[in-house]
């Protein structure tokens, strides 16, 4: 059994050595770099902690939406298909709901500062 420190505050640590200790002395390229690597840290956080709740709800979703059982990928696949195919699309009920709800579990993980979330949030209410 580990006691710690666990994964997230394994990344937390990394990232804030990271931006407030080597970013600060570092100029040019290698500065771009560090906050690239920050920024990656911050993102691996975040899908390590949204991340299996976001899936969780995806699949159950996509189950419901697709009345079939299966892997999130699989649902995908299929939901893609059915996309493809016309036999599903923006009218079919629960499909807009599912698409919006998906993006802004991957933008909040992603970029959660992006400036169009907070409307998005409000959108999905």
């Amino acid at each position: 059994m580990q006691n710690g420190p666990s994964t997230i505050e394994l990344l937390a640590a990394v990232r804030a050595f990271v931006e407030d200790h080597a970013m600060p002395e570092l100029e040019g390229h290698a500065a771009f770099h560090a906050r690239v690597a920050a920024n990656t840290l911050a993102i691996i956080e975040r899908e390590l902690e949204q991340g299996p709740a976001a899936a969780a709800n995806e699949r159950a979703r996509l189950m419901a939406l697709l009345n079939a059982k299966g892997s999130l990928e699989a649902l995908n696949r299929q939901l893609a298909e059915a996309l493809r195919s016309g036999d599903m699309d923006l009218e079919t009920p629960g499909l807009r709901e599912h698409l919006l709800a998906t993006t802004i579990d991957k933008v909040s993980i992603d970029q959660p500062s992006y400036s169009g979330l907070k409307s998005a949030f409000q959108a999905r209410r």
